[in-house]
């Protein structure tokens, strides 16, 4: 952790857990190594959210640019599991963003899985106390079809809610499409996505298994991030959330992904070299 980063770590006794647990994550990430969870350091929402939070100033502290949010813990199966009854967020960076049909290299996300979802585009800020749908329609400029990595520093995906959320919400890297469409032109909770790999569906879902529309997912996040600080800018990219189930990925995969009104978008991930190549 880079001790002159501007952090905004809260009073109190949990101070030091936060903290701790911050330098876990941030060595698991920095030695390509997943580590044990931290939920023995930090033990609810709020003091993960800080977690998370001493790690997103730390990063910005050393050039990453913020370029957007993503959603997870959008499906009431997943909830139930984790005993919460709302989703998490997490923060983008521009390094994470990795264009449609592009190679990943080998080890570049730790323990991956991937999930299909709509992207949104945003054209205006989302800085009120409360939104509405009526805000949030002007405000988004057009969606994608996106593909997320997801991967977790803590070994074995052996996580709680304070695990995920200390952890940047599971965050790895994120593909976009390269078609917008507006949302005038969509219906996002009827939309049928199919993931395929190699040609092969892993995974199936629409639209409304995303709290009910990925648009409900998108406003959740808006007030989130207005409460917290750090709220929602023109420019920004929302991951709003999985429509089916994450699946895991290994070298040598293929993934694409469809989903209705928005078309396809494509990732690969390189195939692992012998020891002497």
């Amino acid at each position: 952790m880079n001790k002159n980063a501007t952090t905004t770590e809260p009073p109190g006794p949990g101070t030091a857990g936060i903290r701790a647990a911050a330098d876990r994550l941030l060595r698991a990430h920095t030695e390509g190594s997943p580590c044990a969870p931290v939920r023995d350091l930090v033990t609810d929402a709020a003091s993960a959210y800080a977690v998370q939070d001493l790690l997103t100033e730390h990063w910005l502290d050393q050039g990453r640019r913020l370029t957007g949010r993503k959603i997870g813990l959008t499906s009431a199966a997943v909830q139930t599991q984790l005993g919460v009854d709302a989703p998490d967020f997490g923060m983008l960076y521009a390094d994470m963003a990795i264009p449609d049909g592009a190679e990943i290299p080998v080890g570049a996300v730790q323990q991956p899985r991937a999930e299909a979802e709509v992207a949104l585009v945003l054209e205006a800020d989302l800085d009120r106390d409360r939104h509405t749908i009526a805000d949030l329609l002007r405000a988004t400029a057009f969606a994608l079809p996106a593909i997320e990595i997801c991967g977790s520093r803590v070994q074995d995906w052996d996580i709680t809610l304070a695990d995920t959320v200390a952890d940047n919400a599971s965050s790895g890297l994120y593909v976009l499409g390269n078609r917008p469409v507006t949302l005038d032109r969509l219906d996002l909770r009827l939309a049928g996505m199919v993931l395929e790999r190699r040609g092969d569906q892993v995974s199936t879902g629409t639209g409304a298994a995303c709290l009910g529309h990925p648009l409900n997912a998108a406003l959740w996040l808006a007030d989130a991030m207005v409460r917290v600080g750090r709220p929602l800018r023109a420019g920004d990219t929302v991951l709003t959330g999985a429509l089916g189930p994450m699946i895991p990925v290994a070298p040598g995969d293929v993934l694409e992904a469809r989903i209705d009104g928005l078309g396809d978008v494509r990732v690969a991930f390189a195939a692992e070299t012998g020891r002497g190549a």
